[in-house]
């Protein structure tokens, strides 16, 4: 009989335990955020970015869905602030009834020819966005790169190798309906300009392509928390604009 009661017992503690555990969230509408720092966020991290929106989830390093707060990234022990949160609170104001999941996939000091097709990052992108996806369909492409390309002879050829790294990365996650919003660097910071106005032709050359500008934003390298918050609300505006929730 002791026996008996113990493994009663034992069965009630984890069927209890389990109880409390909620089940990865489903149905999200999904968001691979992919580029260098100023996507993964080097903001001051303040008590309002770790405020939690019941509909809005992040994907961690391990796989595990968690509510979203700062800092959404892992790449560096720098990772803070960055536009991602507040782009997913716009979107959800627009649909309150959404429930969005973020897919962190930034890595800082990275090159665009580190994301193209079959390179470690790009690979690694593409599986965190399947793996993302039994949870979801997939709804955007969030991309603020550049930075380590803004030497003349790499901007140069930066609209033709960005282009044809979205055109692979959709094909890869079957998203060829999916936006696509690209995201200028400071404006006015060293030869940022030059890779700005290769994302202006990209935006234009890419299918179902938005643009968010930096205008009026921090001219440095790392954007501050409030120019962040700020251009992940660019974000969300042109993504609505394609999107129409």
């Amino acid at each position: 009989m002791t026996r008996r009661l113990i493994l009663s017992a034992i069965t009630l503690l984890f069927s209890s335990s389990s109880s409390f555990a909620d089940p990865a969230p489903k149905d999200m509408k999904l968001f691979l955020l992919i580029g260098q720092s100023n996507m993964a966020g080097r903001g001051k991290v303040e008590p309002k970015d770790q405020e939690v929106n019941p509909q809005i989830f992040m994907l961690t390093k391990d796989l595990q869905w968690v509510p979203a707060k700062d800092p959404l990234h892992f790449d560096k022990p720098a990772a803070g602030v960055g536009l991602g949160s507040e782009f997913a609170r716009e979107v959800s104001k627009a649909d309150p009834k959404m429930t969005i999941g973020l897919i962190p996939c930034a890595v800082g000091g990275t090159t665009l020819d580190q994301w193209k097709d079959g390179s470690p990052l790009y690979k690694t992108a593409v599986e965190r966005a399947t793996e993302a996806m039994k949870q979801g369909t997939l709804a955007g492409i969030l991309w603020h790169q550049g930075e380590s390309d803004s030497s003349p002879a790499l901007a140069a050829t930066y609209e033709d190798r960005l282009t044809k790294m979205m055109r692979s990365l959709r094909k890869d996650l079957k998203a060829e309906k999916v936006p696509v919003i690209l995201g200028e660097l400071s404006r006015g910071f060293k030869n940022n300009d030059a890779v700005n106005e290769q994302l202006a032709k990209s935006a234009k050359k890419i299918p179902l392509c938005g643009l968010a500008t930096t205008e009026g934003l921090e001219v440095a390298l790392h954007f501050n928390s409030a120019s962040y918050r700020k251009l992940g609300a660019r974000y969300a505006a042109e993504y609505l604009k394609l999107a129409k929730p």
